[in-house]
C-alpha cells in the first residue's frame, strides 16, 4: 500500500503544470508541484473546471476526447477528492441535439457537476434547463463558498455580457461570505481576440473583494491568468475542438484552510514553461 501511495504521488507531481498560489490578502506566486503536494492536508475544498469539449464537431474525435476527460477527472478524484466539477461552456458544437448525448457522457463523472452555456451551445433557455435540470444563471453553496455560474451567450451564439442585475443580486446577498468563485464562458475584456468589452462588469465585481477568482473558457489557446488588481481571471485551454493548445487537460482549484487558493493544470500531455502574468 505504501508503495502504491508513492507511485500515485509521483504521478500527481509529474502531471501538474502552472501551479500558483493566490493569497487571501492579495498577491500571488508560482509554486512547485512538490509544494502543491505538501499542502494536500490543508485543503478545505477542491474542484475541477474544464471547458470547450465541442462535442459533435465534425472531423474531430469528440466522443473519445470527452471519454478521456471524464476518465482523467474520475481518476484524479480517486486520490484527490473533488467537491464538484464545472464544465464551463461550449459543451457541444452548434447542434443542440448533441446536448443530451454530451450529458450522458458527463453523467459518468463521479462528482457533482455544474454547467455553463457557451456560444456554441446554441439552444433556448427552456431547452437548456430541460437537458441539464439547472437554469442558465444559477448558484450553489459548497462548503460555505458560493459558486456562481453565469450565462454569456444566447440561442444564436452571440457573445454577450452576463446578466449584471442577477449577478449583483447574488453578490450582494452573499457579501459576507469569505469566498465566491465565478464562472463565465466568455471573457469580458479584450485580452484575446475573442473576448468582449464589458466595463460595467468590472465596475460591479470590484465592489466585492470576496470574489476569489473568475474562470473563463472560450479561448482554446489560453491556459494562464490575467490579473486585475488582486483578482485572477483563469483560463484552462480546452478538452476538445479542432484548435488550441497542443495539450488538453483540466484546471484544479484548492481552497486551503488559511484562505489561500491554489490552482494548477492537471494531466496536460505536453509541458510548457512557467506562466507569465499580466498585471
Amino acid at each position: 500500500m505504501k508503495n502504491q501511495d508513492q507511485i500515485s504521488r509521483r504521478h500527481f507531481v509529474k502531471n501538474i503544470s502552472f501551479a500558483s498560489a493566490f493569497f487571501m490578502g492579495g498577491g500571488f506566486q508560482s509554486i512547485s508541484a512538490q509544494d502543491v503536494d505538501a499542502l494536500k492536508d490543508q485543503v478545505k475544498m477542491r474542484f475541477a473546471v474544464a471547458s470547450d469539449a465541442h462535442y459533435g464537431q465534425p472531423n474531430t474525435p469528440y466522443e473519445a476526447m470527452m471519454d478521456t476527460i471524464i476518465e482523467k477527472i474520475n481518476l484524479f478524484h480517486g486520490s484527490n477528492p473533488l467537491d464538484f466539477c464545472v464544465m464551463n461552456g461550449d459543451i457541444v458544437h452548434d447542434e443542440k441535439s448533441f446536448l443530451a448525448q454530451a450529458k450522458q457522457k458527463i453523467d459518468g463523472l463521479k462528482v457533482p457537476y455544474f454547467v455553463t452555456r457557451g456560444n456554441h451551445d446554441k439552444c433556448s433557455s427552456d431547452y437548456w434547463e430541460q437537458v441539464w435540470n439547472m437554469p442558465l444563471n444559477h448558484q450553489k453553496v459548497v462548503k460555505n463558498s458560493l459558486v456562481l455560474l453565469g450565462d454569456t451567450s444566447n440561442e444564436q451564439g452571440t457573445y454577450v455580457s452576463p446578466d449584471l442585475a442577477w449577478l449583483e443580486a447574488q453578490l450582494e446577498a452573499n457579501k459576507k461570505r469569505k469566498n465566491i468563485f465565478l464562472f463565465l464562458h466568455i471573457p469580458q475584456a479584450k485580452w484575446t481576440k475573442n473576448g468582449i468589452e464589458t466595463p460595467a462588469f468590472f465596475e460591479l465585481i470590484k465592489k466585492y473583494p470576496n470574489i476569489r477568482a473568475v474562470f473563463h473558457g472560450h479561448e482554446h489557446d489560453q491556459d494562464g491568468v490575467q490579473m486585475i488588481g488582486k483578482l485572477p481571471f483563469l483560463f484552462d485551454s480546452h478538452i476538445g475542438g479542432s484548435w488550441g493548445t497542443p495539450h488538453k487537460g483540466f484546471r484544479v482549484v484548492e481552497l486551503l484552510n488559511s484562505g489561500t487558493v491554489i490552482t494548477y493544470l492537471m494531466d496536460p500531455s505536453i509541458k510548457k514553461n512557467e506562466l507569465t502574468y499580466s498585471i
